[in-house]
C-alpha cells in the first residue's frame, strides 16, 4: 500500500502573490477532508511550512480551487483559500485579486476554455464572493503569453499584461457599495479613543482610515511593525471594529483574519520602497498600507486596491479626503505601497437619486506558472475522521 496518494499541482505567481492552484476534481468532495488535505500540502501549521509547499509568508500562502462552470455567464469556478501559517484552517471569507491575474492563464494551459489569439476571454466565477471575473489573456500557439513589456513593482522583470475586470464588484459580501449608508462612520478605540473611518464594499469589504488620526504618516514599511507592534494592534484593533459594523461577524473575537480588509491612508508624499527605491510624491495619487493575514503587507492588495479606489472617488470619505485633487472623477487611481506603486481603473456615478454606483473595475497585472507535477500527501491525511 503506497504510503502517499499524488495530487496534480501547479504554483503560479499572480501578481505579488504565489499560489498552489489545484483541480477541485482531485480533492476530497467532504470539506474537512479537502481542508485537510490542503493543509498537509502546505505545511500548515507551522511558521516555516517546512514540510509542503507553504513560503511561510501571507502572499505565498494562498491555493486556487478551479473547476469548469457549470453556470451558463462562466467558464470556470474558482475558489481562494487563505491557508494559515501557524493556524490549522484555510479561509475561504474573500477573495485574492492578484492570484484572480493567474486564474485566466491556467484555464487556458489546462484546456478548461476555448482559446482565441491574440486575446482570449476567460470568464471566471469566483465562489468566494459569488462574483463574476472576466480576465483578458494574451495567448499564442494555443497557450497563454508569459514574457511581455508590462511590468509591475514587487514583481521583478517584466510579463505578459493580464487585464482582470471584475463585473458588478459593489457589495461583494455586504451586498452594499456602503454598507452602512453613510460616508464616514466613527469608531471607539481602546482608551476612548474615538477615530472616522470610511466602510466600502467593492470586489472586497474595508475600512479605511486616515495614517494621521492613528499617528502614523502613511510611509510606514514592513520593517516597521517588527520594531513598533503597535503599528499591526491598532490596524487589528480597527479592522475587528469594522467586521462588527458591516456585519461580517457576530463579534470582534469571531472576525475572519482576511475579511474585511483594511487601509490606512495619507496624501501623496516621498518615500522609500522595501527595495530601497524612492516614490516622489508626484508619482502616486495617495499612500496607502493594509495587512495580511496579521502582518503588513508588502504591497496592496489587488481587491482590496480596487475598494480602495472607488473609496477615492466616493465624495466624503476618508480616502476621498486625502486622494489627490487630479484624480477626483477620474477612473484612474495610482496607490502607493510598500513596494511601489500600483494602478487601479474605477470608475464611480451619482445616481439621481444621490447614490454612488460603481460602473467599472479593472486591474492589469502578469503572472508566469514556477511549475507543475504533483504533490504527496500522506494517506493518513486522507483516512482521518473529524
Amino acid at each position: 500500500m503506497r504510503e502517499s496518494e499524488r495530487i496534480r499541482t501547479a504554483i503560479i505567481r499572480g501578481g505579488t502573490s504565489k499560489g498552489v492552484f489545484l483541480l477541485a476534481s482531485d480533492l476530497p468532495r467532504d470539506p474537512a477532508a479537502r481542508d485537510r488535505v490542503i493543509l498537509s500540502i502546505f505545511g500548515s501549521p507551522d511558521p516555516r511550512q517546512i514540510d509542503g509547499l507553504g513560503g511561510a509568508d501571507p502572499l505565498t500562502s494562498k491555493c486556487a480551487i478551479i473547476s469548469r462552470s457549470a453556470r451558463a455567464d462562466a467558464d470556470v469556478d474558482y475558489t481562494l483559500g487563505y491557508v494559515g501559517i501557524n493556524k490549522g484552517a484555510v479561509d475561504y471569507e474573500g477573495n485574492c485579486g492578484n492570484i484572480s491575474q493567474a486564474v485566466g492563464p491556467f484555464a487556458v494551459d489546462e484546456g478548461l476554455v476555448p482559446v482565441s489569439e491574440p486575446i482570449t476571454f476567460v470568464r471566471i466565477f469566483n465562489t468566494n464572493t459569488n462574483k463574476l471575473l472576466i480576465a483578458e489573456v494574451p495567448v499564442r500557439d494555443g497557450k497563454a503569453l508569459t514574457e511581455g513589456e508590462f511590468a509591475i513593482h514587487g514583481v521583478p522583470g517584466k510579463g505578459a499584461r493580464i487585464v482582470v475586470n471584475f463585473v458588478n464588484a459593489a457589495g461583494s459580501k455586504t451586498g452594499k457599495l456602503l454598507p452602512t449608508g453613510n460616508v464616514v462612520d466613527e469608531i471607539r478605540l481602546a482608551r476612548d479613543r474615538r477615530i472616522s473611518v470610511s466602510l466600502v464594499d467593492a470586489a472586497a469589504p474595508a475600512v479605511f482610515v486616515r495614517a494621521a488620526d492613528v499617528g502614523l504618516t502613511g510611509r510606514e514599511s514592513p520593517d516597521d511593525t517588527k520594531r513598533n507592534p503597535e503599528i499591526v494592534a491598532i490596524m487589528e484593533e480597527i479592522r475587528a471594529q469594522a467586521a462588527v459594523m458591516m456585519k461580517l461577524a457576530a463579534d470582534t473575537r469571531s472576525v475572519s483574519p482576511a475579511v474585511p480588509k483594511i487601509g490606512v491612508v495619507a496624501p501623496p508624499q516621498t518615500y522609500q520602497t522595501i527595495a530601497g527605491e524612492t516614490i516622489a510624491a508626484s508619482d502616486c495619487d495617495l499612500l496607502a498600507r493594509t495587512l495580511a493575514l496579521g502582518v503588513m503587507h508588502k504591497a496592496y492588495a489587488v481587491t482590496g486596491g480596487i475598494c480602495l479606489s472607488a473609496a477615492a472617488l466616493i465624495e466624503g470619505t476618508v480616502v476621498n479626503q486625502v486622494v489627490s485633487p487630479d484624480v477626483k472623477g477620474s477612473g484612474a487611481v495610482r496607490v502607493g505601497h510598500p513596494s511601489g506603486v500600483s494602478s487601479f481603473v474605477v470608475v464611480v456615478e451619482r445616481t439621481p437619486s444621490g447614490q454612488f454606483e460603481l460602473k467599472q473595475s479593472a486591474v492589469a497585472g502578469t503572472a508566469r506558472r514556477i511549475m507543475d507535477g504533483q504533490v504527496y500527501v500522506p494517506r493518513r491525511v486522507f483516512a482521518k475522521k473529524d
